[in-house]
């Protein structure tokens, strides 16, 4: 009946629910067009609310017929993938427009079936085609057809519908450059041509190491160098601050606030050493493999040629995997890249809760450290500031460490000649090479170069401080030592009030022995 009122120009009347998942057919401003909703609000007025918005005709020109293996199907005209695309799309309808494999991996395989045609050029293909392919696959690399790629990750483990899109857009735009007929397959065949020499199951993995490599140069490695480099300045900026230090929480004998930054520094350089250590397995490339390692259907020395030419694409130092049965069927090297960037994860989540909570406060807290007053902290207590950067930076710390769990487990699922978890590892390798290389620099710019040492509370703190005592252990012992601590604390008197009172030391010897200047280093 509502469907019936609709056709007929009589809408529901005001506050009349729509039949949930309605299909309505209007006519007029929607000509024809076919528009599914799930209704949950009512009609306002006497009009259909305004989220429905016109489509594009539906006529036979806005599509294409294309035909895989499975038979015909739709196209949409203005789009270059086929019809490969098309059924994976009905297939795998999982995510939506959030879980698409990422365009780093798209670029990569434009990188890589550029170096592919070129190598095929050499060994016969027509250059006419090979440069056409050339073009394609370079618009493909600078991310100008990225409309074009609408397949989520969540699809066969081994990538095989993201190649085959690949391989469908550059073969349309190579027949559009060359004056063809989209979807005819001539005088450009995705299989025949673009994808020569080549199976998804070495091509998957050769897109996966690249993206990968390109992501750490140029996102993570370049964030994490950012940090280091603010960190080492503050650790030298506070080089001469002597504050207490603090182990299981508790007061602990003095060190300089230098000397605490230092420690982060060291933290992040070996991250940085351990992404790098990882790097020459990533730079490893499986093309050449082809379908389970042996390299079928491919000329000799095209593996070579085609590492060589993403070499030279990229300015990374590729090369051929010498063993393309391993690089087929595991994923060690991203396992081993996601490990190290685990680690960095752990690292960053130390350092930024100890920042953020040695700038705890400001008058209730530690109060060791001023933190940057970046942006309103509560909309309900005025005047609230928070440690938001350090909050961010835990975040991805915990989503990095996830992405971890993840990557591991499909690297431990590679089943005989081939690992089928590569979307779900790459998808999540690049998110945390993103996410600790973007937060890095974030943390560092909005947090770590404005950091101030609050001396007058880290003076109060440590002269506070019960620990100061140990410099009294090579003089009296540790009973002793202990005793006075002990003394000083129920009574709520100084260490030294205490000492004297105990009748250990003088005024003079205890002025002479504890001095947290002289507690800084080995004597």
């Amino acid at each position: 009946m509502m469907v019936q009122s609709v056709l007929a120009g009589q809408y529901p009347a005001k506050g009349q629910l729509c039949l949930p998942n309605c299909k309505l057919w209007t006519m007029g401003a929607w000509d024809l067009a076919e528009t599914e909703h799930t209704f949950s609000r009512t009609i306002l007025g006497n009009r259909v609310p305004q989220l429905m918005k016109p489509v594009k005709k539906s006529t036979q020109e806005s599509f294409r017929i294309e035909y895989d293996t499975f038979g015909e199907l739709k196209v949409p005209s203005d789009k270059y993938y086929g019809a490969q695309t098309v059924r994976s799309t009905m297939n795998f309808k999982i995510g939506g427009v959030s879980e698409r494999m990422p365009v780093q991996v798209i670029r990569a395989f434009g990188i890589l079936k550029r170096a592919a045609a070129e190598v095929n050029q050499d060994y016969g293909l027509d250059p006419k085609i090979a440069n056409a392919i050339v073009k394609a696959a370079d618009e493909v690399a600078a991310g100008k057809l990225n409309d074009h790629f609408p397949l989520v990750v969540w699809q066969t483990g081994s990538g095989t519908q993201t190649n085959m899109n690949v391989n469908e857009v550059i073969s349309n735009r190579a027949i559009e450059i060359l004056g063809g007929k989209l979807g005819s397959k001539i005088p450009v065949h995705p299989n025949d041509h673009v994808n020569k020499s080549q199976s998804s199951n070495d091509t998957f993995p050769t897109a996966m190491h690249i993206a990968a490599a390109q992501e750490v140069n140029e996102v993570l490695l370049p964030g994490l160098k950012k940090l280091q480099n603010a960190l080492e300045a503050k650790s030298k900026e506070f080089s001469q601050i002597i504050k207490i230090g603090r182990t299981h929480t508790q007061d602990a004998v003095p060190l300089t606030l230098g000397q605490e930054f230092s420690g982060y520094v060291q933290q992040i350089k070996y991250g940085v050493a351990r992404i790098e250590s990882t790097m020459p397995r990533v730079y490893q490339l499986a093309a050449g493999g082809t379908a389970v390692g042996t390299g079928l259907n491919t000329r000799i020395g095209f593996a070579e040629k085609v590492a060589a030419k993403v070499a030279e694409l990229t300015g990374l130092p590729f090369v051929t995997a010498p063993n393309k049965f391993e690089a087929l069927a595991a994923h060690d090297a991203l396992v081993e890249l996601s490990g190290a960037m685990n680690t960095v994860a752990c690292s960053l989540m130390k350092i930024a809760n100890d920042i953020r909570f040695l700038g705890s406060g400001p008058r209730s807290g530690l109060g060791e450290l001023i933190l940057p007053e970046n942006e309103p902290g509560s909309s309900i207590m005025p005047g609230k500031v928070n440690p938001t950067q350090c909050e961010a930076v835990t975040m991805v710390a915990a989503q990095v460490m996830g992405n971890h769990v993840a990557v591991t487990v499909g690297g431990s699922n590679g089943h005989f000649e081939l690992n089928v978890f590569k979307p779900m590892m790459i998808k999540n390798v690049l998110n945390s090479a993103r996410l600790l290389g973007d937060v890095c620099v974030s943390f560092t710019d909005n947090c770590v170069v404005g950091i101030q040492a609050n001396t007058d509370r880290i003076n109060k703190l440590m002269s506070e401080s019960l620990m100061l005592v140990t410099a009294l252990n090579p003089h009296i012992g540790y009973d002793k030592a202990a005793k006075i601590a002990k003394t000083a604390h129920k009574e709520g008197t100084t260490l030294k009030e205490a000492a004297i009172k105990l009748g250990f030391l003088t005024s003079d010897q205890f002025d002479q022995w504890v001095k947290p200047k002289d507690m800084l280093g080995p004597q």
